[in-house]
């Protein structure tokens, strides 16, 4: 994995490359949620040094991610860890925490490899997410809709 310089554009285009494909593919809802939430200007990323980062990613990672399935790769921890490491202010941390949820949670469904960025990023970053979330959160109710997470990563 290619190394950027800490707090850089590209590290925390990184970190949204990241958010963006932690579900293991790139979802037009997501995508979108870029613009609607002014993801870039609140990184004070370009959309070019995003589209480049998000390449040099894909590329890094088809040379040292795991890949169980064809066509499927797994982040593990460790290389999490090292990714969010790269963003060592408390203030951009929490600004790229707050990214990060508001692409996870663009599909209304957190899988685990979401989960796991959001955790990795609380528990390395020492925050909370209240800190950074846009909407309050309330207690699950029968008529409304709620974020679904994948079953499988509760077990």
């Amino acid at each position: 994995m290619r190394h950027y310089t800490t707090d850089s554009a590209e590290a925390m285009s990184r970190v949204v490359a990241l958010a963006l494909l932690a579900d293991g593919a790139l979802d037009n809802r997501e995508i979108e949620s870029l613009s609607r939430h002014g993801i870039c200007d609140r990184l004070h990323i370009s959309p070019a040094t995003l589209d480049r980062v998000i390449h040099e990613f894909c590329n890094d990672l088809m040379q040292c991610a795991r890949a169980p399935n064809v066509g499927q790769i797994e982040l593990d921890r460790d290389l999490v860890d090292q990714l969010l490491d790269d963003i060592r202010s408390p203030e951009l941390q929490q600004q790229a925490l707050g990214a990060i949820v508001d692409i996870t949670n663009a599909d209304g469904c957190l899988t685990g490899g979401e989960a796991i960025v959001i955790s990795e990023a609380m528990s390395l970053w020492g925050l909370e997410l209240q800190r950074v979330a846009r909407t309050q959160v309330r207690p699950a109710q029968q008529s409304s809709p709620q974020l679904q997470i994948d079953q499988a990563w509760l077990s």
